[in-house]
């Protein structure tokens, strides 16, 4: 006869293996119930399980966090993600934490055995993913959206706010004919950058016109065709507000095909603070969002949960801010 393994207790207690790890080496973010069940089953098989597996798991455990990425087309072209492996991965080593990348599709499952906590770098999709790491009650923080369920702890953006602030640099420029190229609203932060220009409009007592919203997928040639959209209108905007650099980048390049002159003939704002902006044909305005500190912060809530230093889970919003550069003047000058 084999002897018992976890597995034979995970299932005579229906929960995970992870849950049933965590019961055994006495971490405090384990359900009550849940811990009832997995003692009771202990008890009852006389399971014993190895003390040096206990050591081995329990560092494991504490050491080993997984950062999962929605896989896209061109996602290790994405300033996003690079600002988010290069803060998640720079605290990871501060923190001696060793870091697991899973790049996924909205399909398929984790495997969250010997996972200590997760990070979810957006919720594109995969809401089933997040709720099997809830239900395993693995520690987990999902940045870049928030959340309603009270049991996962979210980091994210102002994006709301950094668009109505963009908007608003417009109006104060003297714009009223203000466009918007939008991301890709499967994500709550291209629909957020929507509404705060919505809002914006609204506060500023000016109308949203259906044409001068074009929305894409983020890409580039999708932008390309934005941009040449909102330049054939009969009246064109003097202003464009677009939901990424990368996608402002291409607008500005359509521009200089047509022979456009930016800020001349309209102005343009991005969101992220990319540093390419920096080196396009004008210095780009943008929406600085604290990708880096978002990452970071992240790590420090996902370590502290995994130790049960904290057990309460958070809902915290970053704020942005305008980076005026050369790519907008006032109406007068335009």
């Amino acid at each position: 006869m084999r002897p018992l393994s976890i597995k034979d207790v995970a299932h005579a207690s229906g929960v995970s293996i992870a849950t049933v790890s965590r019961v055994i080496n006495e971490n405090p973010s384990v359900k009550e119930d849940n811990r009832k069940k997995v003692l009771e089953v202990v008890k009852k098989l006389n399971f014993k399980p190895s003390l040096v597996a206990r050591r081995l798991a329990k560092r494991k455990l504490l050491d080993v966090i997984a950062l999962v990425i929605p896989r896209y087309e061109g996602v290790f072209y994405s300033f996003y993600v690079l600002e988010l492996i290069r803060g998640i991965g720079t605290l990871c080593e501060a923190l001696k934490l060793d870091l697991l990348l899973h790049l996924t599709d909205s399909k398929s499952s984790l495997n969250l055995s010997g996972i200590g906590g997760i990070i979810f770098a957006d919720i594109i999709g995969n809401m089933h993913q997040l709720s099997d790491a809830l239900r395993f009650e693995i520690p987990t923080v999902v940045i870049n959206h928030t959340l309603e369920d009270k049991r996962a702890s979210c980091i994210s953006i102002d994006n709301k706010g950094g668009a109505a602030q963009a908007v608003d640099y417009l109006v104060a420029l003297g714009h009223r004919r203000i466009a918007h190229i939008a991301g890709d609203l499967v994500t709550q932060a291209a629909q957020l950058r929507l509404e705060g220009y919505r809002i914006a409009l609204e506060k500023n007592k000016l109308p949203y016109i259906e044409d001068y919203v074009i929305k894409t997928d983020y890409s580039r040639a999708q932008a390309r065709q934005a941009a040449k959209e909102l330049l054939k209108l009969k009246s064109p905007p003097t202003a464009i507000f677009v939901a990424s650099d990368s996608m402002a980048l291409e607008l500005i390049s359509v521009a200089t095909e047509l022979n456009k002159e930016i800020p001349r003939d309209f102005s343009v704002i991005g969101f992220d603070d990319n540093p390419m902006g920096l080196y396009a044909p004008v210095a780009l305005t943008t929406v600085r969002q604290p990708l880096v500190k978002m990452a970071q912060e992240s790590v420090k809530f996902l370590n502290n949960l995994m130790r049960a230093q904290i057990k309460k889970n958070i809902k915290l919003v970053l704020p942005c801010e305008l980076v005026i550069r050369q790519s907008c003047s006032s109406i007068s000058k335009s």
